[in-house]
């Protein structure tokens, strides 16, 4: 028997009512993990995320930077996350999520154009005043001005490795807003977080004052994926963060790019030897992994509080990521595949992002939002 339009009214606000009292109010962290220059997971991810938010908000103007507190990202993820947050001039974000993985798809040749040296050269190299026009097109904002840190309508964080003070360096809103000596061009952060050894050359950059330097190479050496990142700063930032006294108050969507190294690729040669670029690839994706695991071990007593969404090396459209199911940390070692799809967890988690309401630090959508049942847009 089917149920009327009005039962599924009742029993959605029902639901929502009893979410809410049982969430309370949560501060929500979205990750996005660097690797590869496709994105194909993190963005069918993200699309599917703001898709989600939109259908069960009733609005078709909602974006991901509405539910979110903070976002973070490194590498390509972090040109995802700035262009999810860079503020319009009014408030608002200046990239859909959908918007944002159709210019990197449109762009992609521009950000990753070949280019090669010497007469024989062994290896491709990118063209990194090719990526740069790619990338100051993106952030220009009202004016022609170049958007900075301060620029954006959600705390960003973006990691990067300082070859001069042979340390990791952390690209800040909370920084750029407190001083002029950590505020960089947003483009100068991306190109910066992107600069890969074997690829690009290392990429130096100043900040809006002039007083603070930087000689970057890819974040993902350091942070591939930046959520303990995210977490650390929340916890420890109570200026913008006040409220957060542990994880209890967080709730976490973590999204990677897919593994760097394909099984196939850690197969032992002859030798009995792994290659050097097996290693390099054992190391990145394992130091994503330990970042999961720890915060697995971290959110066991709320499993639901952190969703780890990981797509297959092997899958090449949007629809494929969205159909894996999806895994799951242990809290004490190794993983368990669970019946639910990437496409459903980030479906459930939305629910929970809708419930805990908009942030207030921005201005409504021009649409005015409509109130339609989750259950019914969400099943």
């Amino acid at each position: 028997m089917e149920l009327s339009q009005m039962t599924l009214e009742i029993f959605s606000r029902l639901e929502q009512k009893w979410l809410y009292q049982c969430e309370g109010k949560k501060t929500r962290v979205l990750s996005i993990d660097g690797g590869g220059t496709t994105a194909i997971v993190a963005g069918a991810a993200l699309v599917h995320l703001e898709n989600q938010i939109q259908a069960k908000t009733g609005d078709s103007n909602a974006r991901v930077a509405d539910f979110f507190d903070i976002v973070v990202g490194t590498g390509i993820g972090a040109l995802l996350a700035a262009m999810l947050v860079a503020d319009d001039g009014s408030g608002r974000p200046l990239f859909s999520a959908r918007d944002a993985v159709n210019f990197i798809s449109e762009n992609q040749k521009e950000l990753f154009k070949a280019t090669r040296s010497g007469v024989f050269p062994r290896r491709s190299r990118f063209s990194g005043k090719s990526m740069d026009a790619v990338l100051r097109r993106a952030f220009r904002g009202n004016g022609g001005k170049d958007l900075t840190l301060k620029d954006t309508c959600k705390p960003l964080l973006v990691p990067c490795f300082d070859l001069t003070s042979s340390a990791p360096f952390v690209f800040s809103r909370a920084d750029a807003t407190e001083s002029a000596s950590f505020d960089f061009e947003l483009w100068k952060v991306i190109r910066a977080t992107s600069a890969t050894p074997s690829m690009f050359k290392p990429f130096k950059l100043a900040s809006s004052d002039g007083k603070t330097s930087c000689l970057a190479v890819d974040g993902g050496l350091v942070m591939n994926n930046p959520t303990a990142a995210a977490v650390t700063h929340v916890l420890h930032n109570k200026r913008d963060f006040p409220s957060v006294t542990g994880v209890d108050d967080l709730l976490v969507l973590s999204i990677g790019n897919g593994p760097l190294s394909s099984p196939s690729g850690m197969k032992l040669g002859r030798s009995g030897h792994c290659s050097t670029a097996s290693v390099v690839g054992i190391v990145l994706d394992g130091v994503s992994e330990t970042v999961d695991q720890m915060l697995g071990n971290a959110f066991c007593w709320n499993p639901n509080d952190y969703v780890r969404i990981q797509g297959d090396s092997a899958a090449e459209r949007a629809e494929e990521v969205l159909a894996e199911r999806g895994v799951e940390s242990l809290p004490f070692g190794g993983k368990r595949l669970l019946t639910e799809t990437n496409g459903q967890r980030i479906g459930g988690f939305v629910q929970r992002l809708v419930v805990t309401g908009r942030s207030s630090s921005l201005p409504p959508s021009p649409c005015k939002e409509t109130a339609v049942s989750p259950l019914v847009n969400g099943r």
